[in-house]
């Protein structure tokens, strides 16, 4: 009876994809501890969202590169409950999470109980431009997410105009440079300007070297 029980529940979850435990017992006919026996000799996953009510199968979750998979609106992890996924992303990502950052990865409002992980020793919690950002407690991880973090920010932000006419100024007067050759030029003047930011300056205005040069 056991065996057919078990093939019975396992058949189950695989045809639903993820279940909660009411549901299970019920298919099951047997009581709430005797479907959270089985689930746990199936080494089923726990959701880490909807307060860890439901479950799917290790053969079923197709997991992303960042190890986490989403139902139905259930959202799992294969590293494991919330406070351990979180651990995780932190110290895998490449510049440290912002709690936006962390919501479009989790599927979910971390809002809520980021605020338990301000003493957590896995982490640094930093504020950087106005908001708080999550790196990796390492310290040599943590200098490089740091570092990553302040040249994802320089990217992305536009540049002054000041700046902007610092770029065609030192174009006009090079323009064989190239845009890191550019960059390295304007620190000279005590500019920060990274080159993508120089070629997305050039690209904006549909600029090239020919029609600057004939714009002298």
């Amino acid at each position: 009876m056991g065996c057919l029980n078990q093939s019975k529940g396992m058949t189950y979850i695989s045809t639903q994809k993820i279940v909660r435990l009411a549901e299970l017992a019920e298919h099951l006919e047997c009581s709430k501890q005797t479907a959270q026996r089985r689930l746990a000799d199936w080494q089923a996953i726990r959701s880490y969202n909807q307060n860890g009510g439901c479950y799917t199968l290790p053969s079923i979750a197709v997991f992303d590169a960042n190890g986490l998979w989403r139902h139905d609106g259930a959202c799992f992890s294969c590293f494991g409950n919330l406070s351990e996924t979180f651990v995780h992303l932190v110290a895998a990502s490449p510049a440290g999470l912002t709690a936006a950052e962390l919501d479009s990865l989790l599927g979910m409002r971390t809002y809520s109980f980021l605020g338990s992980f301000r003493e957590h020793p896995a982490f640094k919690r930093k504020k950087h431009q106005g908001r708080f950002v999550y790196y990796s407690s390492e310290d040599v991880v943590y200098k490089k997410q740091r570092k990553q973090r302040e040249l994802m920010d320089e990217k992305a932000r536009s540049l002054m105009d000041f700046e902007a006419v610092a770029v065609l100024v030192e174009k006009i007067k090079c323009p064989d440079l190239s845009n890191e050759e550019l960059s390295e030029r304007l620190k000279k003047q005590e500019l920060s300007v990274a080159p993508e930011m120089i070629g997305n300056l050039f690209a904006k205005h549909d600029l090239c070297v020919k029609k600057t040069l004939h714009s002298v």
